[in-house]
């Protein structure tokens, strides 16, 4: 039995936007249940969906993507990246329903976003995720991406109350991978 085909579609027409809009609050209110329940945060998630679909420099072109992923004609997913700082990215928002995960969705998702990141000109990408997402960290460590300690740029800190960024830090990984440059 073969897998789905996958279709990633850059987020640019207001119809993109508003199945983009959908999935990121299900992702969001789905990784929220998890913070909350088993680390007691809780985070401004209307603010975020906002953010992530309204504010055109964070995940959009020139640099910056968002994508839509579709399979058998049905959007499924989402993944981003965006600039965190003079050639570094970082990816945000990486989600697939529970239906298509398991068959390479996340992994193509994820290897896109790299190769958009080389293309450019990041030399590092970073991401964070919750201690929990543990499936997720074993795709980040098969395509690269190391521990390291948390970096405090980090996307959380717009969304929840400044004493919760301990709390927020030690119930999350940070990781980051070293992308070579193209050779000419």
């Amino acid at each position: 039995m073969s897998s789905p085909a996958v279709e990633l579609v850059p987020v640019e027409s207001p119809e993109q936007r508003a199945a983009a809009r959908s999935l990121v609050a299900e992702y969001l209110r789905w990784v929220g249940d998890i913070a909350r329940s088993q680390y007691g945060l809780e985070f401004d998630i209307d603010a975020m969906i906002e953010s992530d679909i309204d504010d055109g420099s964070k995940f959009y072109p020139p640099s910056g993507r968002f994508y839509l992923v579709r399979s058998e004609g049905h959007d499924v997913g989402v993944g981003c990246l965006k600039r965190l700082a003079p050639g570094v990215g970082e990816v945000q928002r990486m989600y697939v329903q529970p239906h298509v995960r398991g068959v390479g969705t996340g992994r193509l998702l994820a290897e896109r976003l790299l190769d958009d990141a080389r293309a450019l000109g990041y030399t590092k990408v970073r991401l964070e995720s919750l201690k929990a997402l543990t499936a997720a960290h074993h795709l980040y460590h098969r395509l690269g991406f190391v521990d390291i300690d948390p970096y405090s740029d980090n996307s959380m800190k717009a969304y929840q109350a400044p004493q919760a960024l301990d709390a927020y830090r030690s119930s999350a990984v940070f990781m980051e991978i070293d992308l070579p440059r193209r050779s000419a």
